[in-house]
């Protein structure tokens, strides 16, 4: 096909929910139709390519009114890897790789590319697809930030925003009962969200994957802030971070058709210890999947639609197996197998940690 003609193209959403996603996909279908083109919406990942019975035509009236609207009107799964699907043969629930499906009924479906929206999981999904002959241009969506090929995510600012809402909120109530709060934000592998978060919100200290804290030293560095007049404390950690021991919080192992076991549980323990070595009183809130909902901020509306645009962009000069990829002031595509090739994790001479430390901000290191 040349630039001109007339396509059909695909559009799903992966791995967990984002603020913006919305707008990516309003971005892409706007655009689209533009064209002349024609959408079809494929709902729950990739499992809607394995059953077509989950995709439907996306025309101007399914996008109204979504631009501010968090989540996804194409739904999400987190365990949407036709490679390994799940399936009930005789009673029993097996993994079977149901990839040859995907691309024939990709093919039943007349569609000409596919605009894939998700994190590293699911754009690493996208890429082994690429290899099996499917058009693929990936966008990326992660609030943890942590893909290395674009300068942002969208999801991004609405997370740290979230996470920023609710520090504000709860320095009062510390304050009011001379406690010390523990608050634990996402981020399994990388600590953007806790150190954005922590800095704008006014922690303490901040623990994030990227420095494996010394408990004595958190507790200390409480200590030191009761010390200098002041009756509360405020702790932002995120789900990755570790010990110096190098052990990661579990609440549960790997599940099936799941990559990583499920985090959790650093807020907690860190209240107890905290609690325990310094008499303090502590209390701990997991901010989990909060993080994730409500309306975009604007940076996040822009963003996530000057990616869906630019996605299309791409597709019409038939530029695919590349994610959209943000490089101020535009954009600029990356192939695939590059978007995904190593996670974007906080560098510790990062100037935000530095102006942290500076001003008296501890690392638990």
């Amino acid at each position: 096909m040349n630039k001109n003609s007339k396509k059909r193209i695909g559009i799903l959403t992966g791995g967990g929910d984002c603020p913006g996603l919305n707008a990516v996909i309003r971005a892409a279908v706007k655009s689209a139709l533009n064209l002349g083109w024609e959408v079809i919406g494929i709902r729950e990942g990739f499992e809607g390519l394995i059953d077509t019975s989950k995709t439907e035509m996306i025309t101007s009236q399914n996008i109204k009114g979504i631009l501010n609207v968090g989540g996804t009107i194409l739904g999400t799964t987190n365990r949407g890897n036709p490679f390994i699907a799940r399936k009930e043969i005789n009673g029993k629930v097996v993994e079977v790789d149901s990839s040859d499906k995907v691309v024939e009924n990709f093919k039943k479906l007349g569609l000409d590319a596919l605009l894939v929206i998700g994190g590293d999981g699911t754009l690493g999904i996208a890429e082994k697809f690429v290899d099996k002959g499917i058009p693929i241009v990936g966008v990326p969506k992660t609030i943890d930030n942590d893909l290395s090929s674009t300068v942002i995510t969208f999801g991004f600012d609405t997370a740290v925003s979230i996470a920023t809402e609710a520090l504000d909120r709860l320095h009062p109530t510390a304050e009011s009962h001379r406690r010390t709060m523990v608050v634990e934000t996402m981020g399994r592998y990388a600590g953007w969200i806790a150190l954005n978060s922590g800095v704008s919100g006014g922690a303490d200290i901040i623990l994030i994957p990227e420095i494996p804290f010394d408990i004595d030293k958190v507790c200390k560095a409480v200590e030191k802030r009761y010390s200098n007049k002041s009756n509360f404390a405020i702790v932002v950690v995120a789900e990755g971070a570790k010990q110096k021991s190098g052990e990661l919080f579990v609440k549960q192992g790997k599940e099936s058709g799941k990559e990583h076991p499920v985090l959790g549980g650093v807020a907690e323990w860190l209240c107890k210890e905290i609690q325990s070595k310094t008499g303090r009183e502590s209390r701990f809130i997991s901010l989990g999947h909060l993080q994730r909902g409500g309306n975009p901020t604007t940076f996040d509306r822009l963003l996530g639609t000057r990616f869906g645009a630019c996605a299309i962009r791409f597709i019409s000069e038939n530029t695919t197996g590349i994610m959209v990829a943000s490089s101020p002031p535009g954009m600029k595509a990356v192939p695939l197998k590059e978007a995904i090739s190593k996670l974007k994790n906080v560098p510790t001479d990062c100037d935000t940690i530095i102006s942290a430390k500076q001003m008296g901000i501890s690392f638990g290191d």
